[in-house]
């Protein structure tokens, strides 16, 4: 599996405030974005699975809504999301 627990611990370290904070939006950003990355590749190789193509779109849109929400609390927790992760916009 792509996606074990020590990475996901890692992950959320890393942005979260704590290896269980699981909840924080910089985390679930973050782990998103991993998540995103991995599909990308799969859909790559893999160009007709139809299931996994709408899989990355709706965690995408999961990924946009939760940066929305951050623009609009913390604009600077935002800025330094969007830093860390290389996302554009």
């Amino acid at each position: 599996m792509y996606l074990t627990t020590e990475t996901k611990k890692d992950i959320f370290q890393q942005f979260g405030k704590s290896d269980i904070d699981t909840g924080s939006a910089e985390g679930q950003i973050a782990l998103f974005t991993f998540r995103i990355k991995h599909l990308t590749e799969h859909l790559k190789i893999n160009k007709k699975d139809r299931v996994t193509q709408r899989s990355l779109v709706r965690l995408v849109g999961k990924r946009r809504r939760l940066l929305d929400y951050l623009h609009h609390k913390e604009i600077e927790r935002y800025r330094e999301v969007i830093k860390q992760l290389g996302l554009r916009k």
